[in-house]
């Protein structure tokens, strides 16, 4: 009877596993910017549905308030336009999103943008401040100006180079009141969405409710050089004569 041979199990050898973990990591090493492509922009996107949201938010409320915005009502008929015809308002901003709590669903979250370092505010109460929101206010805006800002990410600074930071809205929480001219250049910071697009990106929300995404350079060419004149501005506004055409952003 013929005795059958039993064969010894190949082995794989130091050698052969070093170069299989070595195409494992580059493998993953070209796979890595992709996904991380893709991570920013789903957040990105996130961030826009957020803005459309408010947007939604700010219909419903002038649907109830004459048509009017917060920032155009006044304190007396639940708005907050008295403060506004002062400077510095930065650090009444939050109050923006506040008043528009109901018409928000109760839901602080929509104030947070998914790449923003700051967290969601547990609730619309005592302690709802600047540092639970992400976007800014847009206090000049107006339905009849569709291009007009209503509201926008945070990391907004001047200029033409990016700031490291967030641009005009503070770590502190303690907000800004910015005025310029249409004339003058901003940025998206390196905050935020700025791992998807190097130049800078970033969302805003426009006056008739709709909502953008765009680089620093499209927003300066083509949606700031179109902003509207200075004819829509509260009473007494802080500076009295702004460049006109201007823009006001209170950031948080």
């Amino acid at each position: 009877m013929k005795q059958r041979t039993m064969r010894k199990p190949l082995a794989i050898t130091f050698i052969e596993v070093l170069l299989i973990i070595t195409a494992l990591l580059v493998l993953a090493a070209m796979l890595l910017p992709a996904l991380d492509k893709a991570k920013a922009k789903a957040s990105r996107v996130n961030c826009m549905g957020n803005l459309k949201q408010i947007g939604i938010g700010y219909r419903l409320w002038a649907n109830d308030n004459g048509d009017l915005f917060p920032f155009q009502q006044s304190v007396t008929n639940g708005g907050w336009a008295d403060l506004l015809t002062n400077a510095n308002q930065g650090t009444n901003c939050w109050t923006n999103y506040f008043i528009l709590g109901n018409e928000l669903g109760q839901s602080p979250k929509l104030l947070i943008c998914p790449y923003d370092e700051r967290q969601p505010a547990p609730s619309f109460g005592s302690t709802f401040d600047n540092t639970h929101v992400s976007y800014f206010v847009g206090v000049n805006a107006n339905d009849l100006y569709p291009q007009s800002f209503l509201a926008g990410d945070r990391n907004l600074g001047p200029g033409t180079k990016p700031d490291p930071d967030y641009g005009y809205s503070p770590k502190s929480g303690k907000g800004n009141d910015v005025t310029f001219s249409i004339s003058n250049s901003v940025s998206w910071s390196l905050k935020m969405h700025f791992a998807e697009n190097h130049a800078g990106v970033g969302n805003i929300l426009l006056g008739d409710g709709s909502g953008e995404q765009l680089t620093t350079k499209t927003l300066n060419q083509t949606w700031i050089s179109n902003a509207p004149g200075t004819n829509n501005w509260a009473a007494r506004h802080i500076p009295a004569s702004p460049a006109s055409p201007s823009i006001r952003l209170v950031f948080p």
